[in-house]
């Protein structure tokens, strides 16, 4: 049965939260701040965070200093995810990934489906690895960030989660 185990220590990772829109704020970033206020929570450290408007070239430049830099070990966005003109995070996103990692934005996409029904599909959720950093991209919904962490992020950069976690791959992310 999967599950946290109690044995092993707990091994915190440096997350960097980037809200992708042309409207919020740092005072009306309720998504960001739900994403903050979870990854401190479960002991992790805030290794940065941003506000960049829905362009693709910004979006790549901020992960592009985040996947170089060794304080940073995940990046976690929200919105720009949808199908409208301006939403760019995904394409941003999956052009830097080395690996894409599919069953995340699949994972997203059947959990939220019991709670927003049909409108799920419309959900561009992704994950990847680029430079032996992991990105994540959520919708831009204070909800979707709960349901991405909660059910998915929160155990998955948890070292003691069994039987696997992405945290125990982290030392082997960049071999060849």
């Amino acid at each position: 049965m999967p599950g946290i185990d109690e044995n092993r220590p707990f091994i915190a990772v440096g997350i960097a939260i980037l809200t992708v829109s042309d409207s919020r704020t740092p005072d009306t970033d309720t998504s960001g701040d739900c994403l903050v206020d979870r990854l401190v929570r479960a002991g992790h450290r805030l290794a940065d965070r941003a506000i960049i408007a829905d362009d693709i070239a910004a979006i790549q430049s901020h992960l592009k200093a985040w996947i170089v830099s060794s304080d940073v070990d995940v990046v976690i966005a929200t919105g720009g995810t949808g199908v409208t003109g301006r939403d760019v995070t995904p394409e941003a996103f999956e052009a830097l990934y080395d690996k894409a990692i599919p069953g995340f934005g699949e994972l997203f996409r059947a959990l939220s489906y019991p709670i927003i029904g049909t409108s799920t599909i419309q959900s561009r959720a992704t994950g990847g690895v680029a430079g032996g950093t992991y990105l994540f991209a959520l919708p831009g919904s204070t909800g979707a960030c709960k349901d991405g962490w909660d059910k998915i992020l929160r155990d998955q950069l948890d070292n003691r989660f069994r039987p696997c976690n992405f945290v125990e791959l982290m030392p082997r992310l960049n071999e060849g």
